[in-house]
């Protein structure tokens, strides 16, 4: 690492120019190749997924997206002729519109069951050529556009559907603007210089930058979901921010022991570079784990996230030594410049708040560490009544043209219509035909099931299906156990005798078949996930309690994170008021992708913290110290950089979308949980209780395991020294050591 620092200072240029290049050369790329993001939840070899390939097989016309233009009177019924022939001439011109495959409207003898019981309100099916992922956005508001002219006194119009949520006004790049902004004031307030405040935000946008329009290539060769990019960009600006943080703080320690700008610069990457390099590859660790599912939607996922985390750990450990080398002592504010004249190199002492917290932890462990626990056990107890389903536009804010649509037709035709199940099955011979006549009489008799339409055939009849619509919304459990209730009772009777083997599909059974595959991998991804970040600490610190301390603080923390989310998302406490639509469930991919992103993020705490106190320990063999010491020297820079990624991640709440709101208020959970409960307040506490028991390692371990030390060379060599050193010459040699902490 030293020579890399090195080298990097001293081509500094070529460094800069590179790192441009790079950002500039895949940007350029990205917008030449255009974006191709797929949000395709089906997993093979599930019912609803056979059931959307027979569907695709035998009737490729419903391969497109189909949606939705709500009116709804408030004088007279849609009936109306002058009613009538507004919308037959609007539902017309929106037919003619690019892109559009064909418009099916109430007016008419086919289309009598799309008005409602009372008249006042009527929808039109509008079915796009392409999926909504291949939909242009110009396409969609052109039918919004369309539709909406059609508004007058007494009549209103809405719309729904995939393509149309395309249209819904974005919050542009609000959440991102506003994240930096308040990083950067953080920053200015724990440095006193503009220069080196603008740093870790400059190092952490390259890299962010060059990983988000690379994101945009990858979607060219595998799945990538649309929200990919704004969750890299999430991540990315949070760690990569509290990385340079991190080492920007060690430089200047540097500079005020005396060293010159390249010595201190190589002493940062040297020392805190492992450390970030050690805490991104946790992250990727934990995010790449997700490949163990074997789900095409989550890999893309977990490889464009992982992308982004490795750009900005390598910015980090080039860009910024470069950087930092142009500022120069600027690093430092002026008042600290001039003390440095002034007075010379003087030893940086903890003081203040954080060496008396550090001290108060050691005396009271036992109380602190039972406060800790009791917070963390409160706010996970939401986590017992998680809901995995169907987050869908009845979720969006109210003000959504979506939202109002979607509220249109459940008050008109009943909350089911909004996501109707598909039957879909091959047809072989009379009997099978015979058998299909008769099962919609069946399926209206079945309990929680509103309306059905007649069987519908393929051009050669060998492929039917018929559309159920459910008494209850999609994202209801009554849906859900309707669609059970299909598959074990209802349709196994009726294939009787015949060679029918009916699939159920539709959204509802989608997101269900979803979140059975995930729930049933989960344990699976936990203990792999959680196994190998206790193999990677086990060989950093040669030690067994720290790596299953931090596999037990990793694991409150997502369940508190997931507590909070609970009661925010699906338990709707405040989520209208922060613009998040109203309460639902959590989306089945939500728990696998939190698991990965919070696992990887709290190990980074863990591993600044627990570093100081490693190298402590090496130096001088005294736990109390080593805890004592480790806390006052990290607690600061540890709480300025969670405040860091706290605002990030809050305020990327402002983004509109609700699966990147959930993201931002998990993992501004999960940092200032783990920040400001675990790693400064329960961690040392039980570090401080377990003695020299946290550093215990068998020897026939410890001579079988590779060395992959984040601790810097000269306290490898401290620490070999002191494990040769006699008892008493060890006890003189700690008696001499004058670095205490005052308090």
């Amino acid at each position: 690492m030293a020579a890399l620092a090195r080298w990097c200072v001293r081509h500094r240029l070529i460094v800069v120019l590179l790192w441009l290049l790079a950002c500039g050369g895949v940007s350029a790329a990205a917008a030449v190749a255009g974006s191709a993001y797929s949000n395709d939840y089906e997993v093979p070899g599930t019912e609803s997924g056979r059931a959307t390939q027979l569907l695709e097989e035998g009737f490729p016309g419903l391969g497109g997206d189909s949606d939705t233009v709500v009116w709804h009177t408030t004088d007279g019924t849609v009936r109306a002729h002058g009613v009538r022939r507004t919308m037959t001439r609007t539902l017309k011109r929106i037919a003619d519109l690019p892109g559009v495959a064909s418009v099916s409207g109430p007016y008419g003898r086919r289309g009598a069951h799309r008005i409602s019981a009372d008249g006042h309100t009527a929808y039109a099916t509008v079915t796009f050529a392409q999926p909504a992922e291949h939909i242009k956005k110009s396409q969609a508001e052109a039918v919004v556009r369309t539709a909406r002219a059609a508004e007058r006194d007494g009549l209103r119009v809405e719309l729904g559907g995939s393509a149309i949520g395309l249209t819904e006004s974005a919050r542009g790049h609000t959440a991102e603007v506003v994240g930096v902004v308040v990083a950067a004031v953080v920053l200015f307030l724990a440095f006193g210089s503009l220069a080196a405040s603008l740093l870790p935000i400059a190092t952490a946008l390259i890299g962010v930058g060059t990983a988000y329009a690379g994101i945009g290539l990858l979607g060219h060769a595998m799945t990538v979901a649309d929200f990919a990019p704004m969750l890299g960009m999430l991540i990315g600006l949070g760690v990569g921010i509290d990385y340079a943080l991190f080492i920007v703080t060690r430089h200047r320690r540097g500079l005020k022991r005396g060293l010159s700008v390249t010595e201190a610069a190589t002493h940062a990457v040297a020392t805190t570079g492992r450390a970030v390099v050690f805490a991104g590859a946790t992250v990727c660790i934990a995010l790449l784990g997700m490949l163990i599912l074997r789900l095409g939607f989550l890999n893309g996922v977990a490889v464009a996230a992982s992308l982004t985390v490795v750009l900005t750990v390598a910015a980090s450990v080039t860009l910024l030594p470069a950087l930092l080398s142009y500022i120069g002592p600027r690093a430092l504010s002026r008042r600290e410049r001039r003390r440095l004249a002034g007075r010379g190199p003087q030893p940086e002492l903890p003081t203040g708040l954080a060496a008396r917290w550090s001290a108060f932890v050691e005396r009271r462990p036992k109380l602190l560490g039972s406060l800790a626990v009791a917070v963390i056990a409160l706010l996970a107890l939401p986590t017992l009544s998680l809901h995995l389903g169907t987050s869908d536009q009845g979720n969006d804010p109210r003000s959504s043209t979506t939202r109002q649509a979607y509220d249109l037709l459940a008050q008109g035709f009943g909350p089911g219509v909004n996501g109707p199940l598909t039957l879909v099955t091959r047809v072989d011979g009379g009997d099978d035909k015979l058998a299909l006549d008769g099962l919609d009489a069946t399926l209206r008799a079945t309990r929680g099931v509103a309306s059905v339409t007649p069987v519908t055939y393929d051009s050669g009849g060998d492929t039917a299906y018929l559309t159920v619509v459910p008494d209850s919304a999609p994202q209801s459990q009554r849906t859900s156990d309707l669609v059970d209730r299909l598959r074990t009772e209802v349709l196994p009777r009726a294939e009787t005798g015949t060679s029918l083997d009916v699939h159920v599909g539709g959204v509802t059974a989608s997101y269900d078949d979803f979140a059975d595959v995930i729930v049933g991998k989960l344990p699976l991804f936990v203990g792999v996930v959680i196994g190998l970040g206790c193999l990677l600490l086990l060989v950093a610190f040669r030690s067994l309690g720290i790596p299953l301390k931090a596999a037990a603080m990793n694991i409150a923390a997502v369940a508190a994170a997931f507590g909070i989310v609970v009661a925010v998302f699906q338990w709707g406490w405040g989520s209208e008021l922060l613009g998040l639509g109203r309460a639902g469930p959590i989306e089945p991919f939500l728990p696998v992708i939190m698991v990965s992103v919070l696992f990887g993020l709290s190990m980074d705490y863990q591993v600044f913290l627990v570093s100081r106190m490693y190298e402590e320990w090496l130096e001088t063999g005294d736990n109390r110290r080593a805890v004592r010491v480790g806390l006052a020297e990290t607690s600061r820079v540890i709480n300025s950089a969670a405040v860091i990624m706290i605002s990030v991640f809050l305020a990327f709440v402002l983004s509109g979308d609700r699966v990147i709101a959930m993201f931002g208020i998990a993992l501004a959970s999960a940092v200032a949980l783990d920040a400001f409960v675990l790693r400064t307040l329960l961690v040392p506490a039980l570090m401080h209780l377990l003695g020299a028991a946290n550093w215990w390692l068998p020897a026939w371990l410890e001579r079988r395991l590779p060395r992959i030390s984040i601790e810097p060379p000269e306290c490898r060599a401290a620490h070999e020294r002191l494990s040769r050193m006699p008892v008493e010459e060890l006890r003189e040699e700690q008696q001499r050591d004058v670095r205490d902490i005052p308090g």
